[in-house]
C-alpha cells in the first residue's frame, strides 16, 4: 500500500469513509464490520468518521461505535473523526461551532471509540453563528490537553484554512473538503494544502453514496481510461487524485468490502500524463 502523511504521521494513501455504514438505509452491522475489516486487510490504515454520522439524532454516534467494534485488537489504524454538526429528529442536520459544544463532542467520541486521545479530531463544518477562530480556538486547547493528537478542519475555504493555521500555530494537520469529478470547485483548497503541506482529504470522491456507480456513465473519459487499463472508472478517479499533489489522501466512502477492496487498488494504477489532461479537462 503506497502511504502519505498526515501531520507527520504514516498512513495509507486511500483511506476508508465510515458514513455510507451508518445513514438511513445502512447496511446490517455484520457487513458493515466485515467492509471495514476488509479495508485493514487491504492494506488501509487511515478511516474516516463522525459523531454525526447517524440516521437520526437517536443514534448520534453510531459510526463512531461500529468502527470501534471494528477494530478491536487491531493496531496501527489511524481513526479520524469530526465534531460540530449535530443531528435532528427527523434526520436533518445541523450545527454548533461553539468551544464547549466541540470539547464536550470531543469527550464524547473519545468513550465511544474507547481511546485515551482522539488520533485526528476535525471541526466538522463552520458554524455561521461562531467565529471561526473560537471554534478552531478549541481544537488548540484539546490538542494542547492530549486529548487529541492532531487537528484538522472540514469544509473550509481558502481564508478559513489560513486563519486555522495562524490560530492552531501552524499544528493543522488536514483540511477534508468534498472534490470529485462533480465537484472540482475545490481545487483553491486543493492546492493551498499542497502549498502548506497539509493533508487534504478528499470527501465523497467518487461522487457521493448515490452516485458513484455511475461515475463512468457521467464521466465518460474515466470509463474510457480504466478499460485501457482493465480498472474501474472508480479506481482511475482515485488514482486521478492522488496524482494531484502528494497531500491529497481520497476518503471514499463503502459500505460493501467489494467497493472498498476496489477503492484500496487504485494506490497500484499509474496514469500517463496524457491520461491525467484528459481527466482533468
Amino acid at each position: 500500500m503506497l502511504t502519505r502523511r498526515i501531520g507527520g504521521v504514516e498512513v495509507s494513501a486511500i483511506g476508508l469513509g465510515g458514513m455510507p455504514m451508518s445513514l438511513a438505509g445502512r447496511p446490517d452491522r455484520a457487513r458493515a464490520v466485515e467492509t471495514i475489516r476488509t479495508a485493514v486487510d487491504r492494506g488501509v490504515t487511515l478511516i474516516d468518521t463522525a459523531d454525526a454520522y447517524s440516521a437520526d439524532d437517536s443514534d448520534f454516534g453510531h459510526n463512531e461505535e461500529l468502527i470501534a467494534e471494528a477494530l478491536k485488537g487491531v493496531d496501527g489504524v489511524l481513526v479520524a473523526t469530526k465534531g460540530g454538526h449535530t443531528r435532528t429528529a427527523d434526520g436533518d442536520w445541523a450545527l454548533n461551532g461553539r468551544p464547549e459544544y466541540l470539547k464536550a463532542a470531543c469527550e464524547a467520541s473519545l468513550r465511544r471509540l474507547g481511546v485515551d486521545a482522539i488520533d485526528l479530531y476535525q471541526f466538522h463544518r463552520p458554524d455561521p453563528d461562531v467565529p471561526t477562530a473560537e471554534s478552531v480556538g478549541a481544537l488548540a486547547e484539546l490538542l494542547d490537553e492530549g486529548k487529541i493528537r492532531l487537528a484538522g478542519v472540514s469544509n473550509f475555504d481558502p481564508a478559513q484554512i489560513r486563519e486555522a493555521v495562524e490560530v492552531l500555530g501552524g499544528r493543522l494537520a488536514s483540511v477534508q473538503n468534498q472534490f470529485s469529478p462533480a465537484f472540482r470547485s475545490s481545487e483553491p483548497e486543493l492546492e493551498l494544502c499542497a502549498e502548506l503541506d497539509v493533508a487534504f482529504l478528499p470527501w465523497s470522491p467518487l461522487g457521493g453514496i448515490s452516485a458513484a456507480g455511475r461515475l463512468g456513465q457521467e464521466f465518460s473519459a474515466f470509463a474510457e481510461v480504466g478499460a485501457a487499463h482493465g480498472v474501474s472508472p472508480q479506481q482511475v478517479c482515485l488514482a486521478w487524485m492522488l496524482a494531484k499533489a502528494p497531500q491529497v489522501v481520497p476518503i471514499p466512502g463503502a459500505s460493501r468490502p467489494a467497493s472498498i477492496a476496489d477503492s484500496a487498488d487504485a494506490v497500484h494504477l499509474e496514469l500517463g500524463e496524457e491520461e491525467l489532461r484528459r481527466l482533468d479537462g
